[in-house]
């Protein structure tokens, strides 16, 4: 089987790499316990994933795979995700009772961040009919050779358990873990360049 190209992605292919992250992340564990019912997780995420990533798109560092199976968006050092954008999805968006959690898991979710200049990954993602071909790894060494050539460290914080083996097959450790009341547990992963 022929392994996977990735390429970077243009902003006028921002709704498609949307809909693969989407994919992706339907039975996340943090996704789902934040909108919980179909409908909520349709309705919200798209535009979670926009506030979180969008910022990749005119930084050209949003990255694909043949075909959209798997989308990576990641921020260079100095670029944010949309702050005020991530809050008013928030507030719209999540059931009353879960708010008070929410905003804290984001409060403490700063708290791990890098303070020096840093690429941060914010969402990777496969569409699950074609994971388990190569796309994941395809688009994390795209992207960490050039955190390597900046000579800049790499964070993401992995919201599924399931996937902090391959994050440690690229290097990331573990800084800790935010978890509050009935929510699942965030992993924040820090890698050194190499």
């Amino acid at each position: 089987m022929k392994s996977p190209t990735v390429r970077v992605m243009a902003a006028a292919e921002e709704d498609l790499a949307i809909e693969t992250v989407l994919l992706a992340f339907a039975a996340d564990p943090m996704a789902r316990w934040t909108w919980p019912h179909a409908h909520q997780y349709l309705a919200a995420m798209p535009r979670m994933i926009r506030a979180f990533g969008s910022s990749a798109f005119s930084n050209g560092s949003a990255f694909c795979t043949d075909g959209y199976a798997g989308t990576a968006l990641w921020l260079p050092p100095g670029v944010h995700s949309d702050e005020e954008g991530l809050g008013a999805v928030l507030e719209s968006t999540v059931a009353r009772a879960l708010a008070p959690e929410t905003a804290a898991i984001f409060e403490q979710m700063a708290t791990y961040h890098p303070t020096e200049p840093h690429w941060y990954l914010p969402l990777i993602g496969v569409d699950p009919a074609h994971q388990g071909k190569g796309h994941g790894d395809v688009l994390m060494a795209y992207a960490l050779a050039r955190c390597d050539h900046d000579h800049a460290p790499a964070y993401l914080e992995s919201s599924n358990p399931r996937n902090i083996p391959f994050y440690r097959r690229y290097g990331f450790e573990p800084l800790g873990a935010i978890q509050l009341g009935s929510s699942p547990t965030l992993v924040p992963m820090l890698r050194r360049p190499r």
